[in-house]
């Protein structure tokens, strides 16, 4: 059945996002000095932030999702909507990118950024998980449309494009039961092909990645495949420092999916802030009966 999964997917991303937070740009190096290994939600870091409180990677997604559920579908000027509804309530965090595209947005009411070789950050594959859950019943090709609708309205980039689309993909596939080697093959290496850029078993890029989507997508992926288990893979890849609480985001979504919800630990999810986890259930719920 899907709904577990979709609920431990969202669970997951807000779980990667708070447990990353903390250590958010440190080095590998100063997080072992600090923590030996980072694997507690305890909050801290840069923002000072509440243990278990997440950051704009959660609190987009689910500004996403309500504006699907609210439009009915995935739609640009509902999500822009949502998305300066959000900025205007002063988040704990927002990336330069997406500020910047909000700001357009508010000056020119057009909710789609043009093309732009700066964009090829992950501020739209951070929060592509309420796109994927709401078109889970969708062909491939309207579920590639539909990342790239909500994604344009701050990121209009092919390389963003390429591993937001990946991402809701992955989802869908381990939602209907595909093991990891499934997308292993069948989506992340079939990515590389695309891009090159996103090679990353050959690749050396293990340590701060940053808010470029290539990197981010690197370490998530090695993570990913190469840990056998949702609480594995979490650790591995926010110890790596740099964007952690981005690819701790993007990394819980993938493998909550994979594992479903009896492999978080029982002391992330109860750490979760409440009012998040609560949230982050409800909508998972709601999307997926859009589907």
């Amino acid at each position: 059945m899907p709904q577990p999964r979709a609920v431990a997917a969202y669970l997951g991303l807000a779980i990667g996002d708070a447990l990353g937070a903390t250590v958010e740009f440190m080095t590998p190096r100063e997080i072992a000095a600090h923590y030996k290994v980072h694997d507690q939600l305890i909050g801290g870091g840069w923002l000072r932030l509440k243990p278990g409180q997440v950051t704009d990677d959660t609190t987009m997604a689910l500004a996403l999702g309500a504006s699907i559920l609210e439009a009915g579908r995935v739609d640009a000027h509902a999500a822009a909507i949502a998305f300066d509804a959000w900025m205007r309530a002063k988040p704990v965090d927002i990336g330069s990118t997406v500020r910047r595209g909000l700001l357009a947005f508010r000056k020119t009411g057009d909710p789609k950024r043009p093309p732009d070789e700066h964009d090829a950050g992950n501020g739209a594959a951070m929060r592509v998980l309420p796109v994927a859950l709401a078109t889970l019943g969708l062909s491939e090709t309207e579920v590639r449309a539909a990342c790239r609708t909500q994604a344009h309205v701050t990121h209009n980039n092919p390389l963003s494009d390429a591993a937001t689309e990946t991402l809701a993909l992955m989802v869908h596939d381990a939602l209907r039961g595909a093991s990891k080697l499934d997308l292993l093959h069948q989506r992340a290496h079939p990515l590389a092909k695309q891009h090159p850029e996103f090679t990353f078993r050959a690749c050396r890029q293990r340590m701060n990645p940053s808010g470029y989507i290539v990197e981010t997508m690197q370490a998530v992926f090695q993570a990913f495949f190469d840990t056998d288990g949702f609480e594995d893979c979490l650790i591995d890849v926010v110890n790596r420092g740099g964007d952690a609480d981005t690819t701790g985001a993007i990394a819980g979504m993938l493998a909550g999916a994979l594992y479903g919800p009896g492999a978080i630990p029982w002391r992330w999810l109860h750490g979760l802030d409440a009012a998040t986890r609560y949230a982050c259930e409800m909508q998972a719920q709601a999307l997926l009966a859009t589907s």
